[in-house]
């Protein structure tokens, strides 16, 4: 994750879990006939016209996001499986609307609105229970100080991936574990589950020759580790883009969420800025905090544009979003509608893409938008915690295949 991160995208979801404000955007457009059932997730049509805003978006802004993974979809044959345990579909459902939106560029927002209305139908995603409304926070591309070589200045190791970290598909096994996996680490001939962030932060790697650079700030760090992904600004002004290359297989815990359980902070003040003054008071306990988290990411660095993604893209700054592939398959365009972060009458709705994951993106109707790098995206991803809902755009080649249920 990018999610991630980032190759499964891991995210600035510091305070995920929280209760969202009650206020929501939008009016649920009224679904057509037929529902989908799938895995917990229910697809109910609707029309382009039933979206708020839908003629407002400038929706080339995603092109760049669109064609990365309409790419994607076009080299592969056309019977690969691509979609999601909920969503069956292959390469070849995409190929006609793919081929079109490959081939065009510079379209003006008119033209790309009707191509996309041409090649496909939208679908307003729910939970089989009926929730129709979810969390949707932020996530950025961490920028830090960084160098190829320890020192005084520069103490703080980036990891490459070890060799002795394996992934175990239990589906290879056995069907009735199909989709359950572990991440572990090979000691003595067994898998044993791989140590945690606190062991490893305590030197456990070190000399093992794994160190591809060293940041100045432990909590830069840790934020880079949160994020998955990320730019390092080294001594001679030039950047190194590290990506998400692996993780050490334990579960995404918050340290937010923690400071809230501790009485340390207040919900409202859990954003990254309020962890961060946090941090700043308490020198002594970044180590101990940190360690809540016991998940550690590994990273390798990445060559041209960036960062990736899941799907194996480069992300596109405010039209890709990271969700739970187990609902939404990589590469779908989803109409997102929600709030801006801190400013919940204002509405946030636009074209995006799904083409990230991360740990703690879970659930049918989940998102972390992604912001791109810098003082602003860091500003929006550290505040947004918004409800919302989105929809899916899926090829109408696709209709017909979809298992219809009720009306």
């Amino acid at each position: 994750m990018f999610k991630k991160r980032f190759n499964g995208l891991i995210l600035l979801t510091f305070v995920a879990g929280l209760a969202a404000c009650e206020q929501m955007p939008g009016k649920q457009p009224a679904p057509k006939e037929g529902k989908t059932v799938s895995e917990g997730l229910v697809l109910a049509a609707v029309g382009f016209d039933d979206l708020a805003d839908w003629s407002v978006d400038h929706q080339k802004e995603a092109w760049p996001a669109l064609q990365r993974s309409c790419d994607k979809f076009l080299s592969f044959p056309p019977d690969r499986k691509i979609g999601s345990p909920a969503i069956n579909m292959t390469a070849g459902d995409w190929h006609e609307a793919c081929g079109e939106i490959s081939a065009a560029d510079g379209l003006p927002d008119d033209a790309v609105r009707t191509l996309l209305e041409e090649h496909f139908d939208i679908y307003a995603a729910s939970s089989a229970s009926g929730e129709d409304e979810g969390l949707f926070t932020g996530y950025f591309e961490a920028e830090l100080k960084g160098a190829k070589q320890a020192s005084d200045a520069y103490p703080y190791p980036l990891y490459a991936r070890p060799d002795d970290l394996v992934s175990v598909d239990f589906g290879k096994f056995s069907k009735d574990l199909k989709g359950r996996q572990a991440i572990g680490q090979v000691y003595e001939g067994r898998v044993r589950p791989y140590p945690k962030r606190g062991d490893i932060e305590k030197g456990l790697l070190s000399g093992k020759g794994l160190e591809i650079a060293w940041a100045k700030d432990a909590v830069d760090l840790f934020l880079l580790q949160v994020q998955g992904s990320g730019r390092l600004i080294m001594e001679d002004g030039s950047v190194m883009r590290v990506g998400f290359a692996a993780h050490n297989g334990h579960g995404y815990k918050s340290i937010g969420r923690h400071l809230i359980d501790q009485g340390e902070l207040q919900p409202h003040e859990a954003s990254w800025d309020g962890i961060r003054r946090w941090l700043d008071a308490h020198p002594d306990k970044h180590h101990e905090l940190f360690a809540v988290n016991p998940r550690f990411i590994f990273f390798r660095e990445l060559k041209g544009d960036g960062p990736i993604g899941s799907q194996g893209v480069a992300l596109t700054p405010g039209r890709s979003l990271a969700v739970d592939k187990r609902f939404i398959p990589m590469g779908v365009p989803v109409w997102l509608d929600t709030v801006w972060p801190s400013e919940h009458d204002k509405p946030l709705r636009r074209l995006m893409v799904a083409q990230d994951t991360g740990g703690a993106i879970k659930g049918v109707v989940r998102g972390d938008f992604f912001w791109g790098y810098g003082a602003d995206a860091l500003k929006y991803a550290g505040k947004m915690k918004s409800p919302g809902r989105y929809y899916l755009l899926l090829p109408k080649s696709l209709a017909g295949k979809l298992e219809t249920v009720g009306s």
